[in-house]
């Protein structure tokens, strides 16, 4: 009997399940499992929210000229190279309609962001996960795991869940070395933390197989627009901009990303008290006898003595109204990834995890 079947492929996909933010019989929470700035975005922003309203009736732009502007501006990057979508979510999966298929091969780290096998999968290519070395991106197994088939290569850097980057010296290193037919994808949802860090944009100037990818979400606070961007070659561009929808980003998104883009003065707030929290955050964590990686993002990723340690662990936090993120799903089930909040959420954290700790002894 014939029957209605999906493509080969899509149901191997293993429904993505975001960080919580309700706990059961707690009207009151603390949510630090989604990588969010604690907070929120430019004040200038969310009047250009307000504002967003009176146009409500309009179709919004299909070219995005003047978010696309606001970045050429601040960023110091072509216009004509940069595409726009609802998060950097819709641009890998763009990357991988339009440069994967059945029979590539699409690369990620093993601890790589889920979207990355995700969108292979969506797209009838095959995934190949390539392992890390100390939860750090390894250039050179990557390389190693290349062939004929290898389409894209997934590296954010930072990395998303363990925190870690490496070099853009390896990653020029690693573009050199790659097959022609492969294009590298710089996924620079945290970049913004990182000190001295284009990200990447300086690279894709220079090569022709790098595209570099970023969010909105993230340090800009902008989670609930849903709004990222690409930097590329055109010629890569102009393929992504054919399969984008030509009205992908409403009114309101379009023109808060915007605003929010031109208050540079306000991330670079954001960053600082940021990575003051997080380092200081690291060092309690580890004085309590906790093992904890270098991070160079918006969160921090603890290691427990078990897998069972870190669940039990999760489940007394919970207890105590914070959310955080168990990280199983990404090989890492002896870890908990935590959301750098304000100081003052975080001394309460600590205190939770210490009460833990000696209930533990």
């Amino acid at each position: 009997m014939v029957k209605i079947e999906p493509q080969p492929g899509i149901m191997e996909i293993e429904l993505y399940e975001g960080g919580a933010s309700h706990l059961e019989g707690l009207e009151k929470v603390i949510k630090l499992s989604s990588n969010e700035n604690p907070f929120g975005p430019s004040p200038k922003a969310v009047q250009a929210y307000s504002q967003s309203g009176k146009a409500l009736h309009r179709y919004p732009s299909t070219s995005h000229s003047d978010l696309r502007n606001a970045i050429s501006k601040v960023l110091g990057l072509p216009s004509d190279q940069i595409i726009c979508g609802v998060g950097s979510d819709e641009i890998i999966s763009l990357l991988c309609q339009t440069f994967s298929g059945y029979g590539d091969e699409v690369i990620y780290t093993e601890h790589g962001f889920a979207m990355y096998k995700i969108s292979a999968l969506a797209a009838g290519a095959s995934p190949v996960e390539v392992k890390e070395t100390n939860r750090t991106t390894d250039i050179r197994k990557i390389i190693d795991s290349c062939n004929e088939n290898t389409k894209l290569i997934f590296i954010a850097n930072p990395n998303n869940p363990t925190g870690t980057m490496i070099s853009l010296e390896e990653i020029h290193q690693l573009s050199k070395e790659i097959p022609k037919q492969t294009l590298l994808v710089l996924d620079g949802a945290y970049a913004e933390y990182v000190d001295h860090y284009d990200g990447g944009a300086e690279l894709v100037k220079i090569c022709k197989n790098i595209i570099m990818i970023r969010t909105l979400s993230k340090i800009y606070g902008l989670g609930g627009m849903r709004v990222g961007w690409g930097f590329g070659p055109k010629e890569i561009i102009e393929a992504l901009q054919r399969v984008r929808g030509p009205f992908n980003l409403s009114v309101p998104a379009l023109y808060v990303a915007e605003v929010a883009i031109y208050d540079q003065d306000y991330i670079e707030k954001c960053k600082e008290e940021n990575n003051n929290t997080r380092d200081w955050l690291i060092e309690r964590l580890r004085g309590l006898g906790l093992r904890c990686d270098a991070s160079f993002t918006n969160f921090v990723l603890p290691q427990f003595e078990t897998q069972s340690q870190a669940e039990l662990c999760d489940t007394y936090l919970q207890s105590k109204g914070f959310i955080v993120r168990r990280v199983g799903s990404y090989n890492l089930p002896q870890f908990l990834r935590i959301t750098v909040g304000d100081r003052k959420t975080c001394e309460k954290l600590l205190k939770v995890i210490e009460e833990f700790l000696v209930g533990q002894k």
